[in-house]
């Protein structure tokens, strides 16, 4: 084992440099910027050092092949008898983010091909490596962007439109308009397993490294916009004011205690004012609220009861409020008997997740489980993320032999 946390901590390095800012220590690794797109480049290096073609779905998604990649059709079997086994993750980080979450599961990937190639293992199935484009939303706001684009859950048009805080759309940002759905491309995959960091403790209380996914939670994002009155903060009476910074901070308070009382989670962690000014009454605040629950009725009613209360606090502060979702992911029960199997196959416990990922898109187009490796702290979408190269080692040995199980034999 310590050979392969050694060959993984030498891996590693290679990419640990790349869009870390130096004051926080975290992360600024946003899709199709220069820190992301070196990134990329590194992948198509890596991809062929090991003989691996890349290819890419006109999405910005980039796929490198172990084995020749079928020809003729969509695949029709199962995960045992046919089409390739697909596996990795995303380059992007949420604003200074961690160092683990997603390209954790890409370096994974190529060194698992390394020990099963190492092994004489033979894949009888391609493995597919893949490098997903936008799955933190930090940039263009839509999460999974680019594995929702490959399976057609969200329109090409609509995602060439979507832009980042300086206007970019993302079209511009890619270099021509997305391809939208790929049903050939979708159809060569048999399976697809994703490792990912653990963005909880769950592993950390079992006292063991990875871990299998059962299922994802229900989740999306919601922007609430709240227009009032911009005035001037010395001279307007407090009787007088349209002040949408009140509803949005009781919008806040709101979004906290129903999802206290529902076991849920809700975070407003983003938000913009204008005209952002210390002695200015905001003239509009918006704000994002990601709200998650185990349970699809409990989300619905999570955020149907904070957009009730914030429309009442805005009628009694004299503003306007306009609700708008911007994603939904439904509850992702991954694929009952792949993941059992894999939980058998490793020994590992099972475990569900809030957190979202592309392997809860791809779960409703083809079998796909995943597997989190150990974080000590516990922390995610923080610097404080972590994961030890024994841990990330033992990884690898189970994403190989989840591979070898899936394609070789």
């Amino acid at each position: 084992m310590s050979g392969l946390a050694g060959r993984f901590r030498e891996l590693w390095d290679e990419i640990a440099p790349v869009g870390r800012d130096a004051d926080s220590g975290g992360y600024l690794r946003y899709a199709l910027t220069p820190p992301e797109l070196r990134l990329r480049e590194w992948f198509r290096e890596q991809a062929d050092l090991r003989g691996m073609p890349v290819s890419g779905d006109g999405n910005g998604n980039l796929f490198a092949w172990w084995g020749d990649p079928p020809t003729d059709g969509p695949n029709t079997d199962g995960p045992n008898t046919g089409g390739a086994v697909l596996t990795g993750s995303h380059f992007d980080s949420v604003p200074h983010g961690g160092a683990y979450d997603g390209p954790l599961g890409i370096v994974s990937a190529f060194l698992a091909v390394d020990e099963l190639r190492a092994a004489g293992v033979t894949p009888v199935r391609p493995v597919v490596v893949a490098a997903f484009v936008e799955e933190e939303g930090a940039r263009f706001g839509v999460p999974c962007l680019g594995s929702r684009l490959l399976t057609g859950e969200i329109d090409a048009d609509r995602a060439a439109g979507l832009r980042d805080a300086a206007g970019v759309s993302f079209a511009e940002a890619l270099g021509h308009r997305p391809a939208g759905a790929d049903p050939a491309l979708l159809g060569r995959f048999a399976a697809f397993v994703e490792l990912h960091v653990e963005q909880g403790r769950a592993l950390v209380d079992a006292d063991a490294p990875v871990a299998v996914a059962s299922a994802i939670w229900p989740h999306g994002r919601w922007r609430f916009e709240l227009r009032g009155e911009g005035n001037h903060a010395g001279t307007t009476r407090m009787a007088d004011r349209r002040d949408p910074m009140l509803t949005f901070a009781f919008t806040v308070l709101a979004a906290n205690k129903e999802a206290r009382l529902r076991g849920a989670h809700a975070t407003v962690g983003r938000m913009s004012v204008e005209p952002n000014a210390t002695n200015a009454i905001a003239s509009t605040v918006t704000g994002w609220l990601d709200a998650r629950a185990a349970e699809p009725d409990t989300l619905h009613g999570l955020v149907e009861a904070v957009q009730a209360k914030a429309a009442e606090r805005a009628r009694r502060d004299g503003t306007e409020l306009t609700v708008t979702r911007e994603s939904a992911t439904p509850l992702v029960t991954f694929d009952g008997g792949l993941a059992d199997r894999l939980a058998g196959l490793l020994a590992a416990p099972v475990l569900p997740t809030g957190a979202g990922h592309d392997a809860g898109v791809l779960a409703a187009h083809l079998p796909t489980a995943m597997l989190f490796v150990r974080n000590p702290t516990g922390v995610s979408h923080s610097p404080a993320e972590a994961a030890t190269d024994d841990d990330c080692a033992a990884g690898v040995v189970a994403l190989a032999r989840v591979l070898e199980e899936l394609a070789c034999h």
